[in-house]
């Protein structure tokens, strides 16, 4: 064989592997047709009741209603979604996690559907230390999975405090029932019993008390 055929021959070779190469470290960072375990679905909460585009409302700051990131337990302090077992054992849910604490998702859905009801100036974040001005604060009891009767519940125990130091506080619960323990039937109804909290809250915060 000549040293020019030799040469071609290499060349061929080299044009062949080199692609065969590629995808073999390509299949190290990337899982095609289904091999691989699959990532978690993220859970977000979308506001049903959402304020048109262009709606804007203007005033003073302490005639503004901070809303307030609300409490949770320890169970509710991350991004997994809890199930209730029994009275005394949580677990989390398989393959779902939420794309934010649930505190922090909480407070952006109820911000906005206030901002939906219209005639408030309303304002999410950290207390700016202003006494005379209206505050929604509260406590998110719970937003999971109950294993024992087969339901995702929503509960937040509200508290408005008026300029005027007035203390209001209500709880506020909603239920879906008859779901299966996967993050298909759970992610769903997780934003409607959250979106139905938000809404009665809305309808029963009242600014001017």
């Amino acid at each position: 064989m000549s040293e020019m055929t030799r040469m071609n021959r290499s060349w061929k070779l080299a044009a062949i592997a080199a692609p065969a190469l590629a995808l073999t470290a390509l299949s190290g960072c990337v899982s095609i047709g289904g091999g691989g375990e699959q990532p978690d679905q993220l859970i977000d909460l979308t506001p049903r009741a959402v304020a048109p585009a262009g709606a804007s409302e203007s005033g003073q700051v302490d005639e503004a209603v901070f809303v307030f990131e609300p409490e949770v337990q320890n169970r509710l302090d991350n991004k997994r979604v809890p199930v209730q077992i029994d009275d005394s054992s949580v677990a989390y849910l398989q393959g779902a996690t939420y794309v934010d604490r649930p505190a922090r998702l909480f407070q952006h859905l109820l911000a906005e559907t206030l901002r939906a009801k219209g005639g408030m100036l309303v304002v999410e974040g950290v207390d700016p230390g202003l006494p005379n001005r209206t505050r929604l604060y509260g406590q998110l009891v719970d937003m999971g999975y109950n294993a024992r009767s087969s339901s995702v519940i929503v509960t937040y125990d509200a508290v408005q405090i008026a300029p005027d130091g007035t203390v209001r506080s209500q709880r506020f619960s909603h239920t879906v029932d008859g779901l299966t323990p996967d993050v298909i039937s759970v992610a769903p109804a997780l934003n409607e019993a959250a979106n139905a909290v938000a809404l009665d809250v809305a309808n029963w915060f009242d600014p001017g008390k």
